[in-house]
């Protein structure tokens, strides 16, 4: 068993046992950021319920497992093409942040990289900066994911009232995760059984490009994906020779480090 932090998963969709598995496996600390529900919400007042659920509930199920939970507050890039409504939800954020598990603005960023998605992205950022939070980013899926990354770290160019080491950019791929390296950001590696990357993919960025600003993660959430695929990378990592402590740098030290910018973040390697 090796110690572990899985620094997005949406455990709002997950059971009870699961919380269990991967407590059992070595998880000491999950960070979940806001999300789509399966479904758009109607009103800005399903936002705060969710906001409570976030703050209150989870880290209640996390604890008793011993496990340590952390969330992000945004409304998500799948709701935000009404902007109107998505600045409705927005006002509740400053109402939450304060709350002792609250990281930062997450996860922003596009889903189909509309003009009005970009804008409530950018009104994020402005919120992250006045509320001196960090940044965590969705980038879109598949097809639509250069051309979204592009337009996110040119937006991001834009800012230099937000210091990169405090974003993270997730959901790399191949094609993206060496833009997102080289502009200076973290970056993500999502292992996801129906996009985004498995266990052999990620190794093979790793070996490529090395394991400074990344963090892996599973997303898991309403859709068929693995509360657990962080083990099975550690299972590719030492089967391609990383050693563990490589391997705990990645799944463990580097989550540490990016969260560990936030002072409500309580570190977990040390205990």
């Amino acid at each position: 068993m090796m110690a572990f932090i899985e620094p997005h998963i949406h455990m709002v969709c997950r059971t009870t046992d699961e919380y269990r598995a991967m407590a059992q496996a070595g998880c000491l600390a999950v960070g979940e950021p806001a999300f789509w529900a399966g479904y758009d919400r109607s009103s800005a007042d399903g936002f705060r319920d969710y906001f409570v659920q976030l703050t209150e509930c989870e880290p209640a199920r996390a604890a008793k497992f011993g496990m340590d939970h952390y969330t992000w507050l945004c409304i998500n890039p799948k709701e935000a093409q009404d902007v109107a409504f998505a600045r409705d939800v927005m006002k509740l954020i400053p109402e939450f942040i304060d709350r002792p598990n609250v990281l930062g603005i997450g996860e922003i960023g596009l889903n189909r990289n509309t003009s009005h998605e970009m804008t409530i992205f950018e009104e994020h950022l402005d919120l992250a900066v006045r509320l001196n939070q960090l940044v965590l980013i969705h980038t879109p899926h598949l097809e639509d994911k250069l051309k979204g990354t592009v337009m996110i770290l040119s937006a991001l160019k834009n800012r230099p009232d937000l210091d990169p080491c405090r974003v993270l950019v997730d959901h790399c791929e191949e094609h993206t995760f060496p833009l997102v390296k080289e502009a200076g950001y973290w970056a993500g590696l999502t292992l996801y059984p129906t996009s985004k990357l498995n266990p052999k993919r990620a190794g093979d960025i790793l070996e490529l490009y090395g394991m400074d600003r990344v963090w892996a993660n599973s997303a898991a959430d309403w859709g068929d994906s693995d509360p657990l695929a962080l083990t099975a990378l550690a299972c590719e990592l030492r089967r391609r020779g990383f050693s563990r402590q490589e391997t705990e740098r990645l799944l463990l030290e580097n989550p540490e480090t990016f969260m560990g910018q936030s002072p409500k973040f309580r570190k977990v390697s040390s205990r």
